[in-house]
């Protein structure tokens, strides 16, 4: 029904098309033999031209039944190349070629009809005749360029008035500079110009590190010079805005590039790389510029065949899939195509976001809810029952230091034993892989959140000697943009007018990007190998000071002079310095066949005094007594409870 209803309502657009080409074919005709006729006139002689007597006079012209028929022609050949169904407003290289071949085809049409007709029907069809050839392909010719122009004048007129227009009204249209000069560049001028994007921008230069491409036009636009030159094509063209339209952009160049603009205070934007992008870019992917634009990260290179081989058609379920990484795992997962990816978490609204995100993307996945938490095993038991996951990837924690420092018998009950609990589930209903992220806190831990991370790593090593589940963990470190990391921090005192808070000048840490992270994740969890530790490699670590002085001058303030930086002191469970594997783990250290990731081996531990230690911890956990840090301590002996003052000192 509303395939007939869509019909009806093209069907006075196609109707008024079908009457202009018939008009075009009338004037295409007459013009032509008009064409011959002058040419003649003037002693030119068509040596090809049969209508033409040796005297060079022209005996032989169309009659409008011949016209009428060859009109015909070219109406059914147009819809039977679709072109009638072309919506032309934004048409491009595709439906021009189409016109051609249709003209051409047409054309060809025209000349066998003017040669059969006559044949077959001789005297009863007294008008129509034989007439010349030459006049048919004139004719062809002529239509050919007055479809072109009744399909595209009025897009070639409106654009140059309203690029016209939009020059000389500086008030309602800005001046814009694109960054790149290939396809997405063009495709994204093109936008604005045609008025298809809500932009109030209108193109005013190109620039392209390509050097043979400066000096040339793109729809009249010059490439004015190089990604070096544009603070000064800033100033000489008054540019407002600047969209970088490079979606094959590394990330180093990429942060090399949006500090070049940034520092030009005119308000940038980007297209999203395509690194980020499950599809080629459309003008919805140019977003805004933020901070992690500028922080380059070495770009992971993945075994996408080995991560589709372990998730392929298989049931994923993810603890904390809600929160920022696991949603982004939830992100990545749903590119390789479970069969059903379930996200589980104690927070429904960030989890039903997510799965409005994910239908949108991918209508195709099958992606469901669970609210539950980790905390309770009969919850997780009927969840794993009803779905029986092939894989697990247990994200679910609570991870912010001071607060578990404050709490630690909650940090017990979540990390440890919600952990204990998703284990001990998977286990009982099948689950062959199980994945969990741990932290660089948990080695040589000085507060609870690591040594309780320092714990489940130890857990999973339990249950990779003694079960058929292949379990493993993956260890890293801060996630830049993730809830409560040190990035939205600074960005909200920014915001609110400073000062900014860094807790010493030397403290340093690693970073890398949640989509980093969560590849990563991934590409570990299809390594597979029984009761490994994963560490990814962090890069070099980066100083939390250095690291507030670009947050700050990204939002166009100067450190220290219209944004001040004040020093806090080391908060308590605070380390100067993260690591990311014991000594041991660094002499026993293995390459694994992914580049960023290495093999730490686990250190042996003592079995049954071990899970004592543990049944005496869910004990003082549940009476939420004192005694639960000496008992962490107990369990992980390299596990240094350091006040902040203690750190200081030492």
């Amino acid at each position: 029904m509303k395939n007939k209803l869509a019909k009806l309502e093209r069907l006075p657009r196609v109707a008024f098309f079908v009457v202009l080409d018939v008009v075009c074919c009338f004037f295409a005709f007459a013009l032509a033999t008009w064409f011959l006729h002058s040419a003649v006139e003037n002693g030119y002689a068509f040596p090809f031209y049969a209508s033409q007597t040796p005297n060079g006079v022209l005996k032989e012209y169309f009659t409008f039944t011949q016209v009428a028929v060859f009109s015909l022609v070219f109406v059914g050949v147009f819809f039977l190349f679709r072109i009638y169904s072309s919506l032309w407003s934004v048409s491009g290289l595709n439906e021009g070629l189409m016109l051609i071949a249709g003209c051409g085809v047409a054309t060809a049409g025209s000349l066998l009809v003017n040669y059969l007709v006559p044949l077959i029907f001789g005297d009863l069809s007294p008008g129509f005749k034989n007439s010349g050839k030459v006049g048919i392909c004139l004719a062809g010719i002529f239509m050919c360029a007055l479809v072109f122009i009744t399909r595209f004048g009025y897009r070639i007129m409106r654009r140059i008035f309203s690029e016209t227009a939009g020059r000389r009204s500086g008030k309602d249209k800005k001046p814009t500079l694109i960054v790149g000069a290939g396809y997405f560049g063009a495709y994204v001028h093109s936008q604005i110009s045609n008025g298809h994007s809500d932009s109030d921008c209108y193109t005013a230069a190109f620039v392209d590190d390509n050097v043979s491409k400066v000096g040339m036009r793109i729809d009249g636009v010059k490439v004015m010079g190089t990604t070096q030159d544009i603070p000064a094509i800033v100033k000489k063209k008054r540019i407002q805005e600047i969209i970088i339209a490079i979606p094959t952009i590394s990330a180093q160049r990429q942060a090399e590039i949006v500090t070049i603009c940034r520092d030009t205070k005119c308000h940038v934007r980007l297209v999203t790389p395509l690194r980020e992008l499950n599809d080629k870019p459309t003008m919805r992917d140019i977003r805004e510029t933020n901070i992690k634009d500028i922080l380059f990260r070495q770009e992971v290179d993945l075994d996408e065949r080995s991560i589709e081989g372990y998730l392929q058609h298989k049931c994923v379920l993810v603890t904390g899939g809600g929160g920022s990484i696991g949603a982004e795992i939830c992100r990545q997962v749903a590119v390789f195509y479970p069969s059903k990816l379930i996200i589980f978490d104690i927070y429904e609204n960030n989890a039903y976001e997510l799965y409005c995100e994910l239908k949108q993307r991918h209508p195709w996945l099958d992606v469901v809810i669970r609210v539950g938490s980790v905390r309770d095993k009969d919850r997780l038991d009927m969840v794993m029952e009803e779905f029986r996951p092939d894989i697990v990837l247990h994200t679910a924690a609570h991870k912010h230091v001071p607060l578990m420092e404050d709490s630690p018998a909650e940090a017990v009950k979540n990390n440890v034993f919600g952990t204990l609990n998703v284990l001990q589930s998977a286990e009982s209903h099948g689950v062959k892989r199980f994945v969990q992220l741990s932290t660089d806190k948990a080695v040589n831990p000085t507060n609870v959140m690591g040594a309780t991370k320092r714990i489940t790593e130890l857990l999973v090593q339990q249950f990779a000697k003694n079960s058929i589940m292949r379990c493993m963990t993956v260890r890293f470190g801060n996630v830049l943009g993730s809830h409560g990391s040190v990035i939205p921090l600074f960005e909200k005192q920014i915001k609110s007018g400073g000062p900014v808070l860094v807790t010493d000048k030397e403290i340093t840490r690693y970073f890398m990007t949640i989509p980093e992270a969560a590849q990563l994740v991934l590409q570990a969890g299809a390594l597979g190998e029984n009761g490994a530790i994963y560490v990814l490699d962090m890069g070099k670590p980066v100083k939390i000071y250095e690291l507030a002085e670009k947050v700050i001058r990204f939002h166009g303030y100067e450190p220290n002079v219209d944004m001040p930086i004040e020093i806090t002191g080391l908060r308590p469970g605070e380390k100067m310095y993260e690591e990311l594997l014991t000594k041991e783990e660094q002499d026993a250290m293995e390459k694994t066949a992914h580049g960023r990731i290495f093999k730490a081996h686990p250190d042996p531990i003592d079995s049954l005094s071990f899970l004592e230690k543990l049944k005496e911890l869910r004990e003082l956990a549940e009476l939420n007594s004192t005694g639960v840090v000496e008992c962490i301590a107990e369990m992980v002996p390299n596990f240094h409870h350091e006040t902040a003052g203690e750190k200081k000192l030492a």
